[in-house]
């Protein structure tokens, strides 16, 4: 079983550096220092779930340097952690979205805590906390189940058969995107649309219509209802995964 991975990003690997290096160690992750500059952190990404960035006194990252950071953790759905002098801190949170920052440790760091928040986060991925939540919705169980196989490795995937199940669904979870089938028998999907919209409860919740029928008076009918977008049935996994990818990065 490959070992779950971290790093740690500073100026210099600092004896400091080393001890946090070797607590998460001992929790069990495979953790190594990177240095704080664009090229060795992009050098050292592949596999990375977790990013500890450790400060020094008044050593923060330059503004190219944290962009960098948030882009990395935006594209690989990961989390850091931001440790230094409590003044320091907030300077760092200007430039990474609050959603990015797992926690904060001001120092002098308690090293038990940490290795805690360590295991506590890998649990969290375990069960799948950090994951966006989708709601399918198709009458047809076999593309559900096509759908279902696509996203599980990078969503929590939800699924109803009706729109009337996805109605009665809503009123006891919350997702944050729902896939929504246009042409469906008895409650069809712009029903179900108007249903999720009069209601306060799931008037905000994002829906994109799947549609089988590509021509242009279709699809503007599908476009009239203003969803948050459409998906043609055909469209393949990478591609499905792209534009949900693209969705969330814009609707964070």
């Amino acid at each position: 079983m490959v070992k779950e991975q971290m790093i740690v990003i500073g100026e210099k690997e600092t004896f400091m550096v080393r001890v946090l290096t070797q607590k998460a160690q001992s929790a069990d992750v495979e953790c190594k220092f990177v240095p704080c500059t664009v090229n060795d952190i992009n050098a050292n990404m592949e596999n990375v779930t977790l990013i500890a960035l450790y400060m020094e006194d008044e050593m923060i990252p330059n503004e190219s340097v944290l962009h960098f950071i948030t882009e990395k953790l935006e594209d690989k759905g990961i989390q850091i952690m931001i440790i230094g002098d409590q003044r320091d801190i907030p300077k760092v949170c200007e430039h990474i979205p609050p959603e990015l920052v797992y926690r904060t440790f001001a120092r002098p760091i308690d090293n038990a805590e940490y290795v805690e928040e360590i295991s506590e986060y890998y649990k969290k991925i375990a069960l799948g906390e950090f994951k966006k939540s989708i709601l399918v919705v198709d009458d047809d169980p076999q593309y559900l189940s096509i759908v279902r196989e696509w996203l599980k490795d990078t969503y929590k995937v939800s699924m109803a058969n009706s729109g009337l199940q996805a109605i009665k669904w809503l009123g006891k979870n919350r997702v944050d995107l729902i896939l929504l089938d246009h042409e469906m028998p008895i409650t069809g999907g712009p029903q179900v649309l108007e249903m999720l919209r009069n209601d306060a409860d799931t008037s905000s919740i994002p829906v994109i219509f799947l549609t089988g029928k590509g021509d242009k008076e279709s699809v503007m009918a599908v476009k009239a209802l203003h969803p948050e977008g459409y998906f043609l049935k055909t469209i393949k996994r990478e591609e499905l995964l792209e534009k949900l990818k693209e969705f969330f990065l814009i609707h964070r």
